[in-house]
């Protein structure tokens, strides 16, 4: 059984900002916790990639995503949190899909579905990974066997 949610709506976000300081005397467990932080403070996408730096250090690029409302607190939480003393930002504008969020229904539970809809079309389907997670620890079955069964009712399969 699938049921639906209402839909948001495709749209160009022009409001954005994506943010980024180079750190190279920072542990992998303070990342960890910025990340942790800047997600709850608003930031909509957090990532970081290996880089190296002046004299050859090895040093990591953290980035983000953000709305353009939420540039000063997110520019606290760098200056405190790390060891960065600058950071750069610059505004962005991102496309967002159509998203529309559908429940699936499996024999061990339900699971949130989520689509990506370009034109009318849908051009994307991810199962909610948290959804599928507890499922399998809750009834000891392999997560894979759980995303196979939502990818089954999903085309109808079952």
């Amino acid at each position: 059984m699938v049921s639906h949610f209402p839909p948001n709506h495709e749209h160009m976000d022009d409001q954005m900002v994506k943010m980024e300081v180079n750190l190279d005397d920072v542990s992998g467990e303070w990342l960890g916790y910025v990340m942790d932080l800047l997600f709850e403070s608003g930031a909509n996408d957090v990532f970081y990639t290996p880089i190296y730096m002046k004299k050859n250090r090895p040093g990591i690029l953290l980035q983000l995503l953000c709305p353009r409302k939420d540039l000063d607190k997110m520019k606290e939480i760098l200056f405190k949190e790390t060891t960065t003393l600058g950071v750069r930002y610059y505004p962005l504008t991102v496309h967002r899909l159509e998203r529309r969020f559908r429940k699936v229904s499996t024999e061990w539970g339900t699971v949130t579905v989520k689509e990506g809809i370009y034109h009318g079309q849908v051009v994307q389907r991810a199962p909610e990974f948290e959804d599928c997670k507890n499922i399998a620890r809750c009834h000891e079955v392999p997560l894979k066997k759980v995303y196979e069964q939502v990818w089954k009712e999903l085309n109808g399969e079952n």
